[in-house]
């Protein structure tokens, strides 16, 4: 019967591969365990190396003790009364001490090297198979030789009588094979150590790759290295920004399209958010101390929706899309709402007074019909007239004549203060249509619906810096609000079809401080409130040139009045 086929490796036909592990976990155990058995080593080595040196030290001063005891002027007597002998008082003290002390040997000599004392008997009145002249010269003498009874560990000194002249000396040995067998009783006890500690160093190593296993989710080097190939193409390849900061708020990393959108550069990480960004609502929001979902924030010139996920590690990951061309389609079509909103007005209007003319004519009333006409043409081209005599910019005067027809349709009246003046020499046009457009629809936002509702825009010249006032007849802004409304994101009215609110202000103060201006609000002169935003340099140096047939377009208009 076959086996079925499931996409796994059968058990029992599965190869073992014996060699390195591929795991993190598992290398870093076995380098661990083999760096913890190389230490252990080591340092038992280094150990043992001196143990041996020491221990011979010690042999050689302790018998160099026992032979400075024993060396003693009563033991000097003993040479004069009569020759060596094994029944003598020189050999009778040495067998004593000898017996005490559990030395091998101890020997006392004479000026010529006899013997006078010895383990052996036989070996008295022969001469030392050493040379015991250093002795026999008053100097003190440690070392390790051989010599009747074998290798041992010797001391010899002068052996001094009453008078302290040399008479003699004293040899006494202590046996090597005792020394040995220290070291060597020594080395179970140390080895029995070495592995109590390399079985804690094991264990220490194994909890370790046990939490390093879990923090790298049990990949494999080659799974990291492919991961972080993958994170990097990721991260720069998408187009939406992403910021990573660490538990203290530095800048971890950041990819190329959020430098873009930040207007920031590589430098910028291993900073602090708050330095690199400055203080404002975009560093709020990426720090978190602003909190929801696709929180609005405008960075230059470019409006940014941004979320924010905090990590495990105390850190955060934040998203950044650029909605700029998204705002300005919106903005596009809200003026192009405007733009329906007023030629829907006009046709409003338009319907009704073709049905008032229609019934002058049907009613033969016809100068009444011809003094209709000309009233309703005199008072749109004196709206007109009105405002491009203050505003020379084409721009901004077919903006504002829009503005009124819809502010007439909503019940508000729009006007131009009458020393307002505006020369045809902006330097950027669109921007201050930006900032009027925003300012005016506001105003007819608040001034609808109030008793009287009014809107009133003011413009002034000093130089080069345009000042733009727009003030209303609404309820006002209280002061304690007065620089919240300029923050991005906040608003009091409903998010529109294509988007969010709260970005319209947030510009206005933006293109102002752009170009070193400044943008405020107070209370205005019909009760309401007041914009008034300075734009430095907004003016060119010398008055554009009027193109020749602009008055001979506007003159026929003129002579047919």
């Amino acid at each position: 019967m076959n086996p079925v086929r499931t996409g796994f490796p059968c058990p029992l036909t599965r190869r073992r591969r014996f060699g390195w592990p591929r795991r993190v976990f598992a290398q870093v155990l076995l380098m661990q365990l083999a760096v913890a058995t190389g230490v252990t080593v080591l340092a038992t080595g280094l150990f043992l190396a001196p143990l041996s040196a020491q221990l011979d030290d010690q042999a050689m001063r302790r018998a160099l003790a026992i032979a400075g005891t024993t060396a003693s002027p009563r033991l000097a007597a003993g040479l004069t009364g009569g020759p060596p002998s094994a029944r003598g008082p020189v050999q009778t003290e040495a067998e004593r001490v000898r017996a005490a002390t559990g030395a091998e040997y101890v020997v006392v000599m004479d000026t010529r090297g006899v013997r006078w004392s010895h383990p052996d008997p036989v070996q008295i009145g022969r001469v030392v198979s050493t040379d015991p002249s250093a002795a026999l010269a008053g100097r003190e003498v440690m070392e390790i030789d051989s010599g009747t009874l074998g290798r041992s560990a010797r001391g010899k000194v002068p052996l001094r009588d009453a008078d302290g002249r040399t008479v003699g000396a004293v040899s006494v040995g202590i046996e090597y094979d005792s020394v040995r067998d220290r070291l060597l009783g020594a080395i179970p006890g140390l080895l029995a150590h070495a592995g109590g500690a390399l079985a804690v160093g094991a264990l220490a190593a194994y909890l370790i790759s046990r939490r390093l296993q879990r923090q790298t989710h049990d990949l494999a080097f080659s799974d990291i290295s492919a991961l972080l190939a993958e994170r990097e193409a990721m991260l720069h390849g998408i187009r939406e920004g992403v910021v990573a900061l660490d538990r203290t708020g530095s800048v971890r990393l950041m990819n190329d399209e959020a430098q873009r959108l930040l207007g920031l550069g590589p430098e910028a990480a291993g900073r602090p958010l708050d330095e690199v960004l400055g203080r404002g609502r975009t560093a709020d929001v990426l720090a978190g101390r602003v909190t929801g979902e696709d929180l609005v924030t405008v960075r230059g010139h470019r409006v940014l929706i941004a979320n924010r996920m905090p990590t495990d590690d105390g850190g955060a990951v934040a998203t950044l899309r650029d909605r700029t061309e998204l705002e300005h389609l919106g903005r596009e079509l809200d003026a192009t709402r405007g733009l329906i909103d007023a030629l829907r007005a006009q046709d409003h209007e338009h319907a009704n007074r073709m049905h008032t003319l229609l019934g002058l004519l049907e009613l033969e009333m016809h100068e009444e019909a011809v003094e209709f006409v000309t009233e309703v043409v005199g008072v749109h081209r004196a709206t007109a007239e009105q405002v491009t005599e203050k505003v020379h910019d084409p721009l901004l005067a077919a903006l504002l004549v829009g503005k009124a027809t819809v502010a007439a349709e909503r019940g508000v009246s729009l006007r131009l203060a009458p020393d307002s003046l505006l020369p045809d020499r902006l330097v950027d046009p669109r921007e201050l249509v930006t900032v009027v457009g925003n300012l005016v629809d506001n105003a007819l936002d608040a001034a609808a619906g109030t008793p009287d509702a009014r809107v009133g825009v003011s413009f002034r010249t000093q130089g080069r810096t345009v000042v733009l006032r727009v003030s209303d007849s609404g309820p006002g802004v209280p002061e304690e609000r007065r620089e919240l409304i300029f923050t991005e994101g906040w608003t009091t009215k409903a998010p529109p079809v294509h988007g969010k609110r709260g970005l319209g202000l947030a510009l206005v103060r933006r293109l102002a401080e752009r170009r070193g201006g400044t943008a405020t609000v107070a209370g205005g002169p019909d009760g309401g409130a007041e914009f008034a935003v300075v734009l430095p340099d907004a003016l060119s140096d010398a008055p554009a040139e009027v193109p020749s047939d602009v008055p001979a377009a506007l003159e026929p208009a003129e002579e047919a009045r």
